[in-house]
């Protein structure tokens, strides 16, 4: 005789799921936190690879690129440091793309403000289109082009997209609205710092860090004429600390726990924590303020 197949209870299937349930819980916020380590380590390498970008320029060219090319505090041509930056990113035929570069011919060139088609010009719109990896952190979800507004009030009217980018420059610790060519870190308006003049030390001066999309996007592009916030987008300032809750939009953050990365003057990597004594931050924030204060 055989015996008859005994099957689960509605009991014991219940006790199996549950057991399964707990089991994932446990286990999905390791999955989590092991992904975001790979994110946050992609984060990190990006600004190395901008660090070394920014060191070869400063071979090439004996100084750093300006923070955006003006002939006005918010005029045209507005092109960013990254922009400047390109062919040292191995995006010199994009950089090109327009026309002979940013700087669109005679005339022109890094830190000059003179010669160059505005970036909102049509020649310039694959090249203020183009997202680039390296300038997106993998944790921030924001989309990769965003729109322009002419102006900050409400109802302003559209201009045209541009390319999002999650790292800026380090304006230092003034206002940047305020005093936008006089920052006291390495980029600031048509600016050529050379390392000479980093006088508190190159591992101990900030010069890029990021930016998260929660309060503001920023741009690799550069400082759009009449655009709001125009010149916040391309470089930032140490205000507050990382991820603040009183953060404003040209301070520094991210999507990663903790802090936010940046590259040193030397072209080492830190992340920053968000606890931060405020002074200590300020202080690498500066490129020659006399400070005593080297990252932690």
């Amino acid at each position: 005789m055989t015996r008859p197949s005994r099957g689960l209870t509605l009991v014991e299937l219940l006790v199996v799921i549950a057991i399964v349930g707990v089991l994932v819980a446990l286990l999905l916020p390791a999955v989590q936190a092991a992904r975001e380590a790979a994110r946050r380590a992609q984060c990190q390498n990006h600004v190395r690879q901008i660090g070394l970008a920014l060191h070869h320029h400063h071979t090439t060219h004996r100084s750093l690129p300006p923070g955006w090319v003006s002939s006005a505090p918010n005029g045209d041509p507005g092109w960013g440091w990254a922009a400047v930056a390109l062919p040292f990113l191995e995006q010199e035929a994009l950089q090109e793309a327009s026309g002979g570069g940013p700087w669109g011919g005679p005339g022109g060139g890094p830190g000059s403000g003179l010669g160059g088609l505005p970036i909102g010009h049509p020649a310039n719109q694959r090249l203020r289109e183009t997202s680039l990896a390296m300038f997106l952190c993998p944790s921030d979800p924001a989309e990769p082009l965003f729109m322009l507004h002419r102006g900050t009030g409400p109802g302003a009217p559209p201009m045209f997209p541009v390319a999002r980018a999650n790292y800026v420059g380090v304006f230092g610790t003034r206002t940047i609205e305020a005093s936008p060519s006089a920052g006291d870190g390495c980029f600031f308006q048509n600016s050529a710092v050379r390392f000479d003049d980093v006088r508190d030390g190159l591992s101990n001066t900030l010069l890029v860090g990021e930016r998260s999309s929660r309060l503001g996007i920023a741009t690799w592009v550069g400082a759009v004429p009449e655009a709001g916030r125009a010149m916040a987008r391309v470089v930032g300032r140490a205000g507050a600390v990382p991820n603040h809750v009183l953060n404003d939009f040209a301070d520094f953050s991210s999507h990663h726990p903790f802090g936010a990365n940046f590259v040193l003057a030397d072209g080492s990597t830190r992340m920053i924590s968000d606890e931060i004594d405020l002074e200590v931050y300020r202080a690498l924030a500066t490129r020659s303020g006399g400070e005593v204060a080297s990252p932690p």
